[in-house]
């Protein structure tokens, strides 16, 4: 069976994202949908602050599949489509293709945001460094600004 990985981030380019891969994958494929909370190791925050992080943790997981994850699978499932998903926090570039190994798909889709700024001048975009980083093939889908 083939699998493909989806990244979703809740922004409408998620959703063309979504419907690409469900085009791509036909009718005997599945889709795993990847939503990734950004977390980095390297922000520096008190004991305090870290268990307060990890209240909110679950609440942050239950808020996403609620309001992204929970109605993808609902679409796709509604066409026929095998399909499940997760909710990790982490590095977005990292956590996809981590799941793409562990689900042995042949590739991940994710959609090309116009994030700017100084962190992705600095550490780059999630899909410029799963494309240059993954271990399957990266589709990235455009997402029209008009």
């Amino acid at each position: 069976m083939t699998v493909l990985i989806v990244g979703l981030d809740g922004s409408p380019g998620g959703e063309k994202a979504v419907e690409h891969a469900r085009r791509m994958v036909g009718a005997g494929g599945a889709l795993k949908l990847v939503y990734v909370i950004e977390w980095s190791p390297f922000s520096f925050q008190t004991p305090e602050e870290n268990a307060a992080r990890h209240k909110r943790r679950e609440e942050e997981i239950a808020i996403a599949h609620e309001r992204v994850i929970d109605p993808a699978l609902a679409s796709l499932r509604s066409h026929g489509v095998s399909a499940e998903g997760t909710v990790r926090h982490g590095d977005a570039a990292d956590i996809l293709d981590e799941e793409a190994r562990k689900a042995g798909a042949v590739g991940v889709v994710i959609a090309r945001t116009s994030a700017s700024g100084l962190k992705s001048r600095i550490f780059g975009s999630v899909a410029a460094n799963l494309v240059m980083h993954a271990s399957v093939p990266v589709t990235v889908v455009p997402v029209s600004e008009k």
